[in-house]
């Protein structure tokens, strides 16, 4: 958010100066809440640690004790106890019944005024109603979305015409050399099949 309005204010031709009092939210030493350690919450916490984050988790399942220490995660058996303590809470679950509109206006309610909701995973992990509300009600400061429900949202959502949101179109894998990847191991897994070998990276391991 504060990149997004910067850039704006730098290319504005009404910009004149820029203001002093202009601020962000500092990340260094602030708490990430990641909800959903799997490979990719995994490797958000890696890089968070970069950042000297306080790191807390939620998980179905809790990550080896040499894993946590690794990075520096904590483990939080109750996601309630992890929205009340983040500063930025970030989501990385695949969407199942059990995540459909995980984070409501309960979970919401929770979270720190001053806290931002990331979204990388799917859009129908949120609630988009009740995030509208807490939004505008100004329930947590901001939100972030790399993904949303649906994709594209309609032109007239309410979503697109807050200011405390940031919403890009689904690109967070979307680089050259990532897809490239993403190909190279779709061939690989068919290739496997079709000689009677082990799935490189079987989605339901039997």
């Amino acid at each position: 958010l504060y990149f997004h309005a910067g850039c704006h204010i730098a290319v504005s031709p009404d910009t004149k100066y820029f203001a002093v009092d202009w601020l962000g939210v500092e990340v260094t030493r602030a708490t990430l809440g990641i909800i959903g350690m799997g490979s990719i919450g995994y490797k958000v916490a890696q890089r968070a640690k970069a950042f000297n984050m306080r790191i807390l988790y939620h998980n179905r399942n809790r990550r080896r004790k040499e894993e946590e220490e690794a990075v520096g995660a904590h483990y939080c058996a109750k996601m309630e106890d992890l929205l009340q303590q983040s500063d930025f809470v970030m989501l990385v679950v695949n969407l199942t019944p059990e995540t459909h509109k995980l984070i409501g206006k309960k979970e919401l309610g929770l979270m720190k005024p001053t806290a931002t909701l990331i979204n990388i995973s799917r859009g129908a992990v949120i609630d988009q109603d009740a995030l509208v509300e807490a939004l505008q009600n100004k329930v947590i400061r901001a939100a972030a979305l790399d993904v949303t429900y649906p994709e594209p949202l309609p032109r007239d959502h309410p979503l697109l015409n807050l200011n405390n949101v940031i919403i890009t179109p689904h690109i967070g894998t979307a680089t050259v050399q990532a897809i490239c990847m993403m190909a190279e191991e779709a061939i690989a897994n068919m290739l496997a099949v079709l000689n009677d070998q082990p799935i490189p990276s079987e989605v339901f391991p039997k």
